[in-house]
Formats: structure tokens, sequence, C-alpha cells
């Protein structure tokens, strides 16, 4: 008879003792890796905000109407109308990306043309798709607030 057998696989002490590591690692690792996705969400939505003031000058221009009395009127469309204008895509026409909410509302129209204009950008989700709000209007000085609606009266991105 043979007494030394040999053991096959783990214990159950080993094999929590592995597992106790991972969940340390994973909670080291989360709340950075919420933090950038929150950051590139930011990043993102400072880039629409960019892409839909230019666009909006870009269709003044281009149509002659001012600004354009939705953010649909700037999206898509083949050939390009003043009602689909195609300066965005159909993402970002439809108000939402990255983690955030865009809501345009145009001023009214003065001597036929709207000259006046307004985005807000907002999280969907506080502090998980981003901390920051944002705004911008005709002017193209995009604003933000920590942690409340960014109006025009908001501090101003660096």
């Amino acid at each position: 008879m043979n007494c030394n057998k040999h053991k096959l696989g783990f214990s159950i002490l080993e094999l929590l003792v592995v597992v106790a590591v991972i969940l340390i690692i994973t909670a080291v690792a989360l709340p950075s890796l919420l933090r950038s996705k929150m950051s590139a969400n930011e990043a993102s939505a400072v880039g629409s905000l960019r892409a839909i003031d230019i666009s909006c000058i870009n269709y003044s221009t281009t149509w002659s109407t001012g600004f354009p009395v939705s953010l649909s009127n700037l999206g898509p469309g083949r050939p390009a109308t003043s009602s689909a204008a195609d300066l965005i895509d159909a993402l970002l026409a439809s108000g939402t990306k990255s983690g955030y909410t865009f809501t345009y509302v145009s001023g009214s129209p003065t001597a036929g043309k709207i000259t006046t204009y307004t985005v807000q950008a907002n999280p969907q989700a506080s502090n998980i798709g981003g901390a920051r709000h944002f705004f911008t209007d005709q002017t193209n000085v995009i604003r933000y607030s920590l942690g409340s609606i960014a109006t025009v009266s908001s501090r101003p991105l660096p």
C-alpha cells in the first residue's frame, strides 16, 4: 500500500485566498475605471457641443435662415436640405451621445431669421455618466457647472 497520496487540485483555503486577492484588485481598480469613463464622456460632450456650435454657424451661412429650429435639422440628409443639413451624425442629432442628453432650444425668429439658440448637455445618470453639466449658445462659449444645470452665467471652460 502506498501511504503517500498525491494531492490533485487546490484546497478550499487556496481558492479562497485567490478569490480574495482578485476582489481586492477589483476594489482598487474599479473607481479608477469609473472616473476615466466619466472623464471620457465629459470630453465627448464638450466635443459634441463644439460640433453643434460649428454646425449651427455652417447652417446659418448655408441656408440664410439663421440658426436651425431643432437639433434634428443638423442631422443626416441626402441631399442636404434645411431640414436635414447633414452637418452632424444621427446619434448626436437624436439628442443623446456618450452618456449625455443634449437639449437644443432655438430662439424666436427676428425678421424671419433665428438669431439665438441654447444647448445644454446633461449626464443621463449623474456621477456615473458624468459629473459636469454643460451649456453653450450662439456665442460659442462652452460653460460648465458641477452637480447642477449649467446656464449662461456658469463658468466658461478654460
